[in-house]
């Protein structure tokens, strides 16, 4: 006999949200569903999906020229920080054990190592191989608790200044007016988080 989501995961990945909160993408719902993830987990992971959707389509919108998998950003952000389902402890605590653990078990269910990377990565954008993806997706899980960090933000503003032929500072001050809109929502998203238990 198998187990069954708790109602607190349910509300975690259906919920609305205030203001709404995108669902997650299918496929990473269903697999959260099927580790009987954290709900906390859950609605952290909506939150910063939420937020990756944003700036993903603000980059594709004033930057069409460079080239974004947006898929991956979206599937990145929705599960950057799935090894917490093995590490629930780092829910509530400081720790990166989640993080080779999260590529692992993401692999583990068939995804593909370009995808898995997320998890493993997000909170190391100074890697000589660090994409656009990865900034997106980094950004994204710093922003939606309104937390900016200079170091992160300069090197994204680089990749976008020479994407569009415009200087640093202009872009530098398109992305501050988008990352300050986002943050500020952040109470409700996080308010939301609090709002669902780290153990079912």
């Amino acid at each position: 006999m198998t187990s069954t989501p708790s109602a607190f995961l349910s509300r975690a990945l259906d919920a609305p949200g205030e203001p709404p909160l995108r669902p997650l993408p299918p496929v990473v719902a269903e697999l959260l569903r099927s580790l009987e993830a954290p709900p906390r987990l859950a609605a952290h992971l909506r939150a910063v999906h939420d937020v990756a959707v944003e700036l993903a389509d603000w980059v594709g919108d004033r930057y069409p020229d460079l080239a974004v998998d947006r898929d991956a950003v979206l599937f990145g952000a929705a599960t950057h920080d799935v090894g917490k389902t093995l590490h629930p402890e780092e829910l509530s605590g400081p720790g990166s054990s989640h993080e080779a653990a999260g590529r692992d078990l993401l692999l583990s269910h068939g995804f593909a190592p370009d995808l898995a990377r997320f998890a493993a990565n997000h909170a190391n954008w100074d890697a000589p191989a660090t994409t656009i993806e990865d900034l997106l997706v980094s950004t994204a899980d710093k922003v939606w608790k309104d937390k900016r960090l200079p170091d992160l933000e300069n090197r994204l503003v680089r990749v976008l200044a020479a994407a569009s032929g415009r200087e640093p500072w202009e872009e530098y001050l398109a992305l501050d007016d988008l990352l300050t809109r986002l943050g500020a929502d952040a109470d409700h998203r996080l308010a939301f988080q609090a709002a669902f238990p780290v153990y079912q």
